[in-house]
């Protein structure tokens, strides 16, 4: 059992002026989206564990490779990542989620960017040209909200009633005006320790 892969996509951006002010280093986000038949399409399947593990080592495992190639060949230069995935109106939010809630395919970008923190999601359902939004957070601190961040984008074709399209996501660096302080200096203003409970 293996992915029926349409095609990959590929989307790159690179912000040189933000807030009408040139950014120090170019502000560059991308992603990686496969766009995948929905192998529960127009069926409701109870267990959906099978095609998950089948599905999710190969999409985990190629898609990381070329977010790795993006960056420039090291996990190391991508600072905050996230995934997406867009269910067709054949299929169901849960085959969305089930193709990327799984460590068998998350785990091989968490482990390539050598991160700590969870990532990040969205899954939703759509018709072609919907739209893609991938939330992207640092990948060692999830209180920094300098690298809360959000791609998006859309694929003219996809997905077709009967596909799923699933997406990595990364960024290179933070938002290049960062002004809005991080959770921590709320979190003490508050009164809070950084687990978010009143302090005693």
């Amino acid at each position: 059992m293996q992915p029926e892969i349409r095609k990959i996509v590929t989307y790159d951006e690179e912000v040189m002026i933000e807030g009408f002010k040139t950014a120090a280093t170019p502000w560059r986000m991308f992603a990686v989206a496969a766009v995948v038949r929905n192998p529960w399409a127009g069926r409701f399947v109870e267990d959906l564990k099978p095609e998950i593990m089948a599905y999710g080592p190969v999409l985990g495992g190629m898609m990381t490779e070329r977010m790795i190639a993006l960056a420039g060949g090291s996990g190391n230069a991508i600072e905050a990542y996230g995934k997406a995935a867009v269910v067709g109106l054949n299929g169901e939010i849960e085959h969305a989620s089930g193709l990327i809630h799984t460590l068998r395919f998350g785990n091989f970008y968490r482990e390539a960017v050598g991160a700590k923190s969870y990532l990040a999601f969205t899954n939703t359902r759509g018709g072609a040209n919907a739209p893609i939004m991938v939330p992207l957070m640092d990948k060692n601190d999830a209180g920094r909200r300098s690298h809360y961040l959000t791609i998006q984008f859309a694929i003219p074709d996809a997905p077709r009633d009967d596909e799923v399209v699933v997406v990595l996501g990364a960024a290179m660096g933070g938002r290049p005006h960062h002004r809005i302080g991080d959770r921590y200096q709320d979190l003490k203003d508050l009164g809070h320790d950084v687990d978010n409970p009143a302090a005693v």
